[in-house]
């Protein structure tokens, strides 16, 4: 009788060990399948940031030309208004 007492005990120990093998596979290939995710995830976050710093870079110097150009027009302006006070002192 002892025997088939311990019999069953083995069994269900291996059993277990079975059930706990399968687990510890199981959360080992999710863990696996997450961190491909989030590497594919962290390239394409990349890519994005990448993207971004080229479309600010050019917005930045765009912004530079505008502001230049404004200051030449008003610096054509600011001569056209001298050239009619001139012309008026003239007349």
């Amino acid at each position: 009788m002892p025997e088939v007492i311990t019999e069953a005990r083995i069994r269900d120990n291996e059993e277990r060990q079975r059930l706990l093998k399968e687990r510890v596979l199981l959360i080992g290939q999710t863990l696996v399948e997450l961190r491909e995710g989030l590497i594919k995830e962290l390239t394409e976050t990349r890519k994005m940031v990448n993207t971004l710093q080229t479309d600010l870079s050019r917005l930045k110097e765009v912004t530079r030309n505008l502001t230049e150009q404004s200051n030449n027009n008003a610096r054509k302006e600011e001569v056209a208004i001298i050239q009619r006070q001139l012309d008026m002192l003239r007349a």
